[in-house]
């Protein structure tokens, strides 16, 4: 934690931060009616501060449990002037499950979740059945989910789990992955993977509609 970051934290909470024992009305919160975006996991926040810098005419949520990165993700907020963004500081599936409506979210984002590589705790990926019906249920018809890995036995795992989904469709005209969307910026992790000769593979799925 810089200082920078636990500033941001005193300072910028109440502006930027969602409580998760409160029941939101999200056009309330946002002052207005807007496709929103929901974001798992933004690590250091500086690729959601760019898609909601990037993207006004939407709004966006993220969520993550590290406070450094939330600290960050406020001053980056702060320095943009973003109207468009709020965070929670919480675990991800809690959140899903109590603060976010059934059929209210244009897409989820989850990006370079932890892979958890070794083979005895795959079991606590976040990609699974249960968690895949649960997004399911957040997301609008026709909305979608995105994931990014650059861990290849997990993105081979996650496109596994999602077309066993009976509501999910893969975007993919060859039905397994994507190329990146202009949407999705490159960390720089993923630019100094590239550097390095690492792939990132990215799966799209939309939920049906009707």
């Amino acid at each position: 934690m810089t200082p920078a970051q636990q500033n941001a934290l005193n300072t910028l909470w109440e502006t930027y931060c969602l409580e998760p024992d409160v029941e939101y009305d999200y056009n309330t919160v946002f002052g207005r009616a807007a496709p929103l975006v929901l974001e798992i996991g933004f690590g250091n926040g500086a690729a959601l501060a760019e898609m909601a810098e990037a993207n006004p005419e939407r709004d966006f949520i993220g969520i993550e449990v590290h406070k450094p990165g939330v600290g960050h993700l406020m001053r980056l907020a702060q320095q943009k002037k973003l109207m468009n963004l709020r965070i929670f500081c919480h675990d991800a599936i809690e959140i899903l499950e109590n603060n976010i409506p059934d059929n209210s979210l244009a897409a989820i984002h989850l990006f370079f979740p932890d892979p958890w590589p070794k083979k005895r705790h795959h079991k606590r990926r976040i990609v699974r059945d249960d968690f895949i019906e649960i997004i399911s249920r957040k997301l609008k018809p026709g909305g979608y989910f995105h994931a990014a890995t650059d861990w290849e036995n997990y993105a081979e795992h996650m496109l596994e789990v999602l077309n066993r989904s009976k509501t999910m469709i893969n975007t993919s005209p060859t039905s397994d992955f994507c190329n990146r969307p202009d949407y999705r910026p490159l960390t720089k992790f993923e630019k100094r993977g590239i550097r390095l000769g690492h792939n990132a593979w990215d799966l799209v799925f939309k939920k049906q509609d009707g």
